[in-house]
């Protein structure tokens, strides 16, 4: 028997007897280990991974119909299959299964690949496998159950966008991100001409929109951002002439954004400059307080638990991804790729274009379920995770 012939969903000890043994070989010689709740099994034939039906993020289990997740930290063996195949040996190639404990039968959901890992000293802490034969709605809903979403962020902030600022940012940061009682520390990546220290009493001279970010961080750090990063306050520094305080850097460090340092104390609400490190200033269309509005929204959607990221996208494309949503009454964001932004409960989407003919688009979100306004759209996803 091959693995193409194991029935889809068996007994979970006729799957014991009978089928772990063709899956991994001699079941004498194979080893068990747990990782993350999910059972591994490592044989000279292959590698058998048994995941509960549940939907929590933190246990191995199914994430899509694309990908089922490794949680770490996995046993010395289980790294080595995964990661690190002995010299001599052809462990490489050996096959990985599938399965999916539903109460008293197994699921086999076929093979899988290795499509990326995290390690932390050498012990493997999350691995991400691809399916190599998608998953269906009806068996994807089979073997990760959807959680109840509870309350999702909601959307008044929306109504204060062009009206107070202020109100709006702090509505939106304390919507979407848990209270977690933690500080943030020195971040690094800011640029290197950057060199200047602050003043003692800078503090008192930052603009009253970082004043507020960073108050809102020190208990949602995650408002600093998770792919870009507003520098924390110990970071800041001035450019070599102390006329720009540089806030922002991008997380490769490719370009940054900057205040004019004025003295005699900051502008109310201050013009953002965008600049990469060779090129002239270029101003964002929107002031400070708009900006830490779409730079909110940015890293939200981008450092969000759950996907969803359509391929590249055509202008009507885009008008039937964002039917369902309601845009950020702002002006573009980031002078590089004009963005715009389109939220939901629980859900924030950004679009970007550089030629105005061919769209990207990134959607992010609290919970699975926030998604479902965009899943029966007819578009390619390279990630759906609802």
């Amino acid at each position: 028997m091959t693995a193409a012939q194991v029935p889809a969903v068996i007994p979970a000890p006729v799957f014991e007897e009978q089928h772990m043994p063709v899956l991994v070989g001699d079941p004498m010689t194979a080893e068990r280990f747990t990782t993350g709740g999910a059972e591994v099994l490592l044989g000279p034939a292959g590698t058998l991974i048994i995941t509960e039906a549940d939907d929590e993020p933190a246990r191995s289990g199914v994430w899509n119909a694309e990908e089922v997740r490794l949680i770490g930290p996995a046993p010395a063996p289980v790294t080595e299959r995964l990661l690190e195949p002995p010299w001599g040996t052809d462990q490489s190639s050996l096959p990985i299964h599938i399965a999916v404990r539903t109460r008293a039968d197994v699921l086999y959901l076929g093979t899988a690949w290795v499509s990326q890992t995290g390690t932390t000293n050498g012990v493997l802490t999350d691995c991400e496998l691809r399916f190599d034969t998608p998953l269906n709605r009806d068996l994807l809903d089979r073997v990760r159950p959807p959680r109840p979403p509870g309350d999702l962020p909601g959307l008044a902030w929306l109504a204060q966008v062009n009206g107070d600022r202020a109100a709006a940012l702090e509505q939106f940061i304390t919507g979407w991100y848990p209270a977690t009682g933690a500080t943030s520390g020195p971040t690094p990546g800011a640029p290197s001409d950057a060199t200047e220290p602050l003043p003692d009493d800078s503090a008192s001279r930052l603009p009253g929109g970082l004043r507020q970010l960073y108050r809102l961080a020190k208990q949602r750090p995650g408002a600093l951002g998770t792919q870009n990063r507003i520098l924390p306050e110990p970071n800041l520094r001035t450019d070599p002439l102390g006329e720009m305080l540089v806030f922002g850097v991008e997380n490769q460090g490719g370009f940054f954004w900057s205040l004019l340092w004025d003295l005699d104390g900051p502008e109310a609400d201050p013009t953002v400059w965008f600049r990469e490190f060779d090129e002239p200033p270029i101003a964002e269309q929107e002031p400070l307080s708009g900006f830490l509005i779409q730079f909110s929204l940015f890293e939200a959607s981008m450092g969000a638990d759950y996907l969803a990221l359509p391929r590249k996208l055509t202008a009507p494309q885009v008008d039937q991804l964002t039917q369902p949503l309601t845009r950020v009454p702002l002006r573009p964001f980031w002078p590089w790729v004009p963005t715009h932004f389109y939220v939901a409960p629980g859900l924030v989407l950004h679009v970007s274009s550089s030629d105005g003919e061919t769209f990207d688009a990134w959607a992010g979100a609290t919970h699975r379920s926030a998604l479902t306004p965009l899943s029966d759209l007819p578009l390619d996803w390279n990630r759906f995770d609802g």
